[in-house]
Parts: C-alpha cells; sequence; structure tokens
C-alpha cells in the first residue's frame, strides 16, 4: 500500500475542513474510528464505497470475505439514467486458506472475470480491514490486471479500522484525483460548465435539479457521483466551477481540484426554497455571466410563483406543527430551513456530524428556543419529544421505532427514503408526505387506550 498511511493522515488533517481550523476537540471529531463489533453509523470502508459505488457503468469489486459485501449498494438508493453494472456486488470472498497465505492471486483473477463478464469502463477495487491487516499489495495487482485488461483498475485503500465513514468518503475522493479525474478530455467545453460535488442522486433527486440547470444553459459535465459515468468523471478538471452538495464529505476533492485545475468551489444545498434560490444564484454569480444571473433571477421568480400556488393547501395544513429533526451533516441544518418555508417549527435539531458553521445555521434557523442534540439515543430523543410535545420526528430509518414508541408519525430523511426531497419539485413531494404522515388516521386509534385498559 503506497503511502497510505501518510494518505490518511494528510486526510484527517485536511485544511479545508473546518473542524482542523480550531481547538483540539474538533480535530479529534475526525478522527474518531468505529468501534469493532459496533460499527453502526459506517465505517472507512462504507464511506468509501457510499461515494464511488453511484459511478453506474463500473464495476466495484470488494476484496475481503463475503460478509463485507453485504455492505454494498443495497443500503442506498442512488439511482441510475442508464447502466445498472453499479448494482452488482463483486467479491473475492477470502477463505481462511487466502487469509493465510494471501489473497492477491485471487484478486487478479477475480479483476480478469469481471473484466471478461461484464465489460465494466472501469474496476474499482476495495480494500477491506482483512486484506489491510494480511498486506496485500492492491497497487501492484491493480496495475497488473489493468495492463492485462486493459481497463482502469482502481485501487481503494478502504480498511473499515482506518477511521469513520466520514474518512471513507475522502478516500473514496482521494481516489478518484489519483487515479480518475484529468484521465480523459471532453469532446468540448463551455463557459458554463459545472460540476456537482457530493450528490448521490438518492431516490433520484438530481433529476429534479437537472432541469433547472438545463433551462439556465448550464452544463453539468461530471456528477460526482450520482447516475455518473466513469467518463464524465473522468473529464471532470474541465469543468468551471465545483459545487459541493454535502461539502464536508467531499472537501478534499474540491479543495485539491482548485489547487491542481484552478477550479473555485462553493458548497450549497439542495433542500428548502431559499437554499434552492441561493444555489442558483451563487453558481450565476461564480460563473460571472451578467446575463445568466438575469435568466436566474428570472427563473427563481416563475418556480417560485408556481411553488407557492402549489404549496399553499399544504402549507395552511402543517403550519405551527412542531417537528423534532434527526439527521446528520448538512441536512441538519437544510431540512430545517424546508420545513419553516413549509411553515413548521422545528423545536430541535442534531448537530451530529455538523460543523461549527453548520451549528451556526441552526442556531440562527431555530432560535433561542431552540434545542441542538449533539448525540442523541433514543431515550434523548423520546425525552425530547415528549418535553417540546412534538407532532412528529424527521429522521433517518433506524429512528422510526423510537417515533412509533413515541406514537408520533415519522418521515425518513436519510440514505434509504424513497422520495425526492431536493429541488422546487421536491419542496411539494416533502409538503405531501408531511401531510399524509401526520393527518393519517391510524395515530387517533394508536392514541386511544386498549378496550382491555
Amino acid at each position: 500500500m503506497i503511502g497510505t498511511q501518510g494518505k490518511i493522515n494528510q486526510l484527517l488533517t485536511e485544511p479545508g475542513c473546518e473542524h482542523n481550523q480550531g481547538n483540539q476537540d474538533k480535530k479529534n471529531k475526525c478522527k474518531q474510528q468505529a468501534q469493532p463489533g459496533a460499527a453502526q453509523g459506517g465505517c472507512a470502508f462504507d464511506g468509501a464505497m457510499i461515494a464511488l459505488v453511484p459511478i453506474t457503468d463500473a464495476a466495484h469489486l470488494v476484496h475481503g470475505p463475503i460478509a463485507c459485501s453485504g455492505n454494498s449498494w443495497g443500503g442506498r438508493g442512488s439511482l441510475s439514467s442508464g447502466p445498472l453494472l453499479y448494482k452488482m456486488g463483486f467479491t473475492t470472498d477470502l477463505t481462511e486458506n487466502d487469509i493465510i497465505f494471501g489473497g492477491e492471486k485471487r484478486l487478479y483473477k477475480a479483476i480478469q472475470e469481471v473484466a471478461n463478464n461484464y465489460n465494466p469502463a472501469a474496476v474499482f477495487v476495495y480494500a477491506t480491514c482483512v486484506t489491510a491487516l494480511i498486506g496485500d499489495d492492491l497497487d501492484a495487482v491493480c496495475k497488473v490486471a489493468a495492463k492485462k485488461t486493459g481497463l482502469p483498475v482502481i485501487p481503494v485503500h478502504s480498511a473499515g479500522f482506518v477511521g469513520s465513514k466520514n474518512l471513507g468518503n475522502r478516500i473514496g475522493g482521494e481516489a478518484l484525483l489519483d487515479h480518475v479525474v484529468g484521465t480523459d478530455e471532453p469532446e468540448y467545453t463551455t463557459p458554463y460548465d459545472i460540476n456537482l460535488i457530493g450528490e448521490y442522486n438518492i431516490a433520484g433527486e438530481m433529476w429534479n435539479v437537472l432541469p433547472l440547470f438545463k433551462k439556465l444553459g448550464i452544463r453539468v459535465l461530471a456528477k460526482i457521483t450520482g447516475d455518473a459515468r466513469y467518463q464524465e468523471v473522468a473529464q471532470a478538471h474541465r469543468a468551471k466551477l465545483n459545487v459541493m452538495i454535502c461539502s464536508k464529505a467531499l472537501l478534499n476533492m474540491g479543495r485539491k481540484m482548485e489547487e491542481k485545475y484552478g477550479i473555485p468551489y462553493i458548497e450549497e444545498s439542495f433542500y428548502g426554497v431559499e437554499d434552492v434560490n441561493r444555489c442558483l444564484r451563487n453558481i450565476a454569480e461564480k460563473l460571472g455571466d451578467i446575463n445568466l444571473q438575469w435568466r436566474t433571477e428570472k427563473l427563481i421568480a416563475e418556480e417560485t410563483a408556481d411553488l407557492d400556488t402549489a404549496l399553499a393547501p399544504y402549507r395552511d395544513r402543517l403550519k405551527g406543527k412542531r417537528v423534532v429533526i434527526y439527521t446528520g451533516g448538512v441536512k441538519s441544518w437544510s431540512i430545517v430551513s424546508a420545513a419553516k418555508d413549509l411553515g413548521m417549527e422545528v423545536v430541535a435539531t442534531s448537530t451530529k456530524k455538523s460543523t461549527e458553521e453548520d451549528k451556526a445555521r441552526i442556531k440562527q434557523l431555530l432560535g433561542k428556543d431552540g434545542i441542538t442534540l449533539e448525540k442523541g439515543n433514543p431515550q434523548e430523543i423520546l425525552r425530547i419529544i415528549s418535553e417540546t410535545n412534538a407532532d412528529m420526528l424527521i429522521a433517518g430509518g433506524r429512528n422510526q421505532y423510537t417515533a412509533l414508541k413515541a406514537r408520533i408519525p415519522f418521515l425518513d430523511i436519510n440514505q434509504e427514503r424513497h422520495h425526492r426531497y431536493a429541488g422546487y419539485i421536491g419542496m411539494i413531494e416533502m409538503a405531501k408526505e408531511l401531510d399524509e404522515a401526520l393527518y393519517s388516521p391510524v395515530w387517533e386509534q394508536i392514541r386511544q387506550s386498549a378496550p382491555w385498559g
């Protein structure tokens, strides 16, 4: 593993990350490691796969025991508009003999089989804890296999024990920077080429936003990595602007592409009316075209007028409803913004995986009476729901049972969701889902005393 430890240390001290621009407590957040046997919330392997598997025409080969492959595409609803190869689970399925004598030959054979039988655009090979511990030379095998097959074979040094899911995201980004970005040239470029970085097309959300860019004449050169093709990622170095969506996950890509290729980056969100408006305005401003800025203001006026009409009946029914939000990263404030756009009162939200900048936005949105949760176990969430008399919990799938215990409706907002909440259209979908959950007749029945009580 060439320079792997040095690379890990570099990613842990990423200068663009706000956690590394303050006291030691903030720095330690990036260095937190998943506990063996209790990796809920993700390890570095999980994070690397989340970042790279949405490249739909590539094969994703897990070099390790079969159990690691269970943590693959199925846990994340990244959708494709074309190739479905990314949904195939490939693994070397190491046995005890491989662990004792080494798994390099088995890996080489597996890469050849994948190349011959599936004709992928590229093969990403993921290290796991076991193969990192036994010392398999991923770089050497991938290099020989690439020469033999004629395909790009990219090593991803993603052993789970090196750190958190967030670090794994950055490891995935580093693999793209080292082996993919800049290896191909687009047929042509325009002054309005942008990359979307950290957008994984969960439930097809990106498809809500791409038509907006098309109306403005902005071309998304590369999607990193939702519904992406390998070739477009290879051409990403010719964009004029990088738009970071889940910013802290692949921040190293934004910063290093600015250093190497001179591409500036901005951090934006597609959730909530105000955030979508701000995102479009900032992109137009950064691209520096007055005519584009005029078209953007015209589009925003048209879209928000249509949206106000569509949301009016939902706002009447949702106004004043009290919600608790428990999610991570950028969603901890952008979903607050979306809920407030609908007239709902957010009484508490999490600051899990949030930066100080995120927390400042949260405080501004919640006001002085709003509650922030740094760590929320089910008991703590139930206490907050009871104390605030909340009407609803918006969180990740694993917290749906917490909502059931509290006898209140629940909306899944994390990566397992099946509904698109991004962009203007996404606001209508979110309002519809919130309305259906809150006004379902089942809650009136559940809250009644048992007939035998």
